[in-house]
């Protein structure tokens, strides 16, 4: 048996996702704001699964035929067309425990359908609510990893990295690591992680949602270190909870 270790490697835009070798390897699928932590928070709260898909009309449809709850949102608001949003406060236990969510967003969803046609063997979501589950998680696979930063339309975005470099931080140990960008993710968490919420009113995100729809509850949620402890994972088209 190799003693090597696995690789890890942090992609910081859907953009460059091509310039990584997915097989045989995890892809962490990281939108801290907010889609990966809504996810989190659904199926901690008891949903019996998530349906990503990436167009609101596909998001529609799949959920009339199943009987699942329509969700999603563009450029940080409720979808035209749909009655549910991309807050993790909006699903509370009583409303969505037992169903299937069917969930649209602008860049998460998006991440994750690349990483499987790009030939990922396994997909997680992670983000800060799941933390410690990403990291078991990835420790124990024993695989290369991706940390897949969903950006803001393909673009860098802070919080999506600090994430990776929280990951990292934890599990550096176990990997062999030779990549820029998850040094940078890592210092750059390294220099916030005591004060996170302080520090997001420097994220461009954070402004988008904050200054134009008054999302900072939402906005502490998703920066709230394991307050929805569960591993988002990938089968058969739909996420559950591992």
């Amino acid at each position: 048996m190799s003693s090597e270790k696995p690789t890890l490697f942090t992609c910081v835009s859907p953009a460059l996702l091509h310039l990584y070798d997915l097989k045989n390897t995890v892809v962490v699928v990281i939108d801290v704001f907010r889609a990966t932590s809504t996810i989190a928070s659904v199926l901690h709260q008891g949903a019996k699964e998530i349906i990503p898909v990436d167009t609101v009309p596909g998001a529609i449809e799949i959920s009339e035929k199943i009987g699942g709850i329509a969700a999603g949102e563009r450029d940080g608001k409720i979808a035209d067309g749909l009655s549910h949003g991309n807050s993790p406060l909006e699903y509370p236990r009583s409303f969505i425990e037992g169903k299937t969510l069917v969930l649209t967003t602008t860049n998460g969803t998006k991440l994750l359908h690349m990483a499987l046609n790009n030939g990922a063997e396994s997909i997680i979501t992670g983000s800060f609510p799941n933390l410690s589950a990403v990291c078991k998680y990835l420790i124990e696979s024993g695989k290369n990893v991706v940390l897949g930063c969903a950006g803001w339309k393909d673009r860098f975005n802070l919080e999506d990295t600090l994430f990776a470099g929280a990951v990292a931080s934890r599990i550096k140990e176990h990997f062999t690591i030779h990549c820029d960008s998850t040094l940078a993710a890592q210092l750059l968490y390294e220099q916030h992680k005591s004060d996170l919420i302080g520090f997001a009113p420097n994220i461009t995100h954070y402004h988008r949602l904050v200054a134009r729809f008054g999302l900072i509850e939402d906005i502490r949620f998703c920066l709230t270190e394991d307050c929805a402890p569960v591993l988002p994972y990938y089968t058969n088209g739909k996420l559950i909870a591992k």
